[in-house]
């Protein structure tokens, strides 16, 4: 699957570097899959010593491969640390699973970074094997990007989708952050209902996409650098979907470094995520750069 070709949708410069969209067939969903890649001037000037560290960010329920990189603002902050941004859909388009365009928070912009098991998802709905075993060798290979320097970050479903991804494959990720990421999958409407659908309702299964469990059954700290969480007080969610206390415990238990900083007047939006990306940015430079 490493030598899937690349399709070049669209390329634009940005901050000295390019903003580049691609689409590929994918053999992990079995369908086209579309993202997105900042490459920065130092991406851009040839050969193997070029090579720069990558972050990337999954996008939370209704996005896609676009959302990120067009409201985010953070290329300028990339292109001064010399880090490359990648940015996958959300979850397989066309697969023609009947009722996967009947709810916002479930089917197509819904995928929650796991394989589902239950038929008929589980064919086409399988964005962690796609993301850690396919789309990151698809990096490597045709792309300037040192894929052995990888942070993960993400919003929501994709916070969601960062933290679990960083904790289940620590040897892929070397830091981690989130904005408003849904800590407790299995303890929230959200999570359930996509849970159920995508793994079956035998909650038994559950704990292993959920990032406080995975934090809880961690028997060393697995980022002993820190993860950073940003969560706006003034979001809707934060009560009944997102619940953030439930980490910082999870994560006080093991010892695991956390900075969660709890922002009044924010709110889930990409006003709040804008204001904070330089910070993440610099979390994960920090750790990538050498």
């Amino acid at each position: 699957m490493q030598n899937t070709p690349l399709t070049l949708l669209s390329e634009h410069a940005c901050f000295g570097g390019v903003q580049r969209f691609y689409q590929h067939a994918s053999t992990a969903i079995g369908l086209p899959m579309k993202f997105s890649v900042f490459l920065p001037a130092q991406a851009l000037a040839g050969g193997a010593q070029h090579r720069v560290p990558g972050l990337m960010y999954l996008a939370g329920l209704t996005c896609n491969e676009e959302t990120f990189m067009t409201k985010a603002g953070a290329q300028r902050y990339a292109a001064q640390h010399g880090l490359a941004l990648i940015a996958p859909d959300t979850s397989a388009r066309g697969a023609q699973v009947p009722g996967e365009t009947d709810s916002w928070d479930f089917g197509v912009g819904a995928g929650f970074y796991l394989d589902a098991t239950q038929a008929p998802w589980s064919q086409h709905y399988r964005m962690e094997s796609y993301l850690t075993q396919e789309l990151l060798p698809l990096l490597a290979v045709h792309l300037p990007i040192d894929t052995a320097r990888m942070g993960i970050t993400g919003h929501s479903m994709g916070g969601h989708g960062a933290l679990s991804l960083a904790l289940k494959h620590p040897g892929l990720f070397r830091s981690v952050s989130a904005f408003a990421p849904i800590c407790a999958p299995t303890q929230c409407p959200w999570g359930q209902k996509a849970f159920a659908g995508y793994l079956g309702v035998d909650a038994s299964t559950w704990a292993a996409h959920d990032s406080v469990a995975l934090m809880a059954a961690q028997s060393v700290v697995p980022y002993p650098d820190g993860i950073l969480i940003d969560q706006g007080l003034a979001d809707k969610f934060l009560e009944d979907q997102l619940n953030p206390h439930l980490l910082e415990a999870a994560c006080e238990r093991i010892h695991q470094p956390l900075t969660l900083r709890r922002h009044a007047g924010y709110d889930h939006g990409y006003y709040f995520i804008s204001t904070f990306m330089a910070d993440h940015l610099a979390h994960h430079a920090a750790a990538l750069l050498p």
